[in-house]
């Protein structure tokens, strides 16, 4: 069970909240979070990195002299990959960088890694009404009053995205809005510093609750 001060806009503590995810064993956590981390980054590459053989590089048809008599070393081609212009020896090909792991072992990871940020997660109210109208600057000093660096890098969850919260927010650069049901290892790792409304934590524990 993890307990945590609900502050609201003004950055006055409200309340408190808790949550408790079931998680990794101690001794497993850090390696199913770092295959999760893994899996997802590399499912995030394209593999579209491509080079020619000597077979695919234009050209090279014509032998460049004849075999001997010239007392330079013999060739056949001028598309060798000994040659500048020549062909990629070995070279990457497109391919999948696809790596597969159980549904069970993914939210486990996910939960592992939420749970692991406690210290740094903050709970805020909803804020939607604060912000009737995108403004970006009183978002950066209502966190600013959450006692979070505004140059820290922070990742801001909320139950469902609206409108106002997401203009405020996404010109910011070191601020990234995500749903409660968009979680992922990367973001809650990399995140400095993790701003969650109190609707968000709710419906967390509902969807990743096994």
């Amino acid at each position: 069970m993890v307990d945590c001060v609900i502050r609201d806009w003004q950055g006055q503590e409200v309340g408190t909240a808790a949550f408790e995810l079931k998680v990794a064993k101690e001794e497993n956590a850090s390696h199913i979070v770092h295959r999760a981390l893994v899996r997802q980054m590399n499912n995030a590459r394209q593999g579209t990195a491509s080079t020619k053989t000597r077979a695919e590089v234009r050209g090279g048809g014509r032998k460049p002299w004849r075999q001997k008599g010239t007392g330079r070393a013999r060739a056949g081609s001028s598309r060798s990959p000994l040659w500048r212009g020549g062909g990629v020896i070995f070279g990457p090909k497109p391919r999948s960088y696809e790596v597969k792991m159980n549904r069970k072992e993914r939210r486990l990871a996910l939960r592992t890694a939420f749970q692991s940020r406690a210290e740094d997660i903050v709970v805020v109210e909803e804020f939607v009404d604060q912000l009737s109208r995108p403004k970006t600057k009183e978002l950066m000093q209502a966190i600013a009053r959450w006692d979070i660096d505004p140059n820290s890098k922070i990742l801001l969850i909320v139950s469902d995205l609206q409108e106002s919260v997401y203009l405020s927010a996404r010109n910011v650069p070191n601020l990234k809005l995500i749903s409660a049901t968009s979680l992922n290892v990367y973001d809650l790792l990399l995140a400095d510093s993790l701003v969650v409304t109190a609707s968000a934590l709710e419906k967390i524990q509902e969807v990743y609750s096994d």
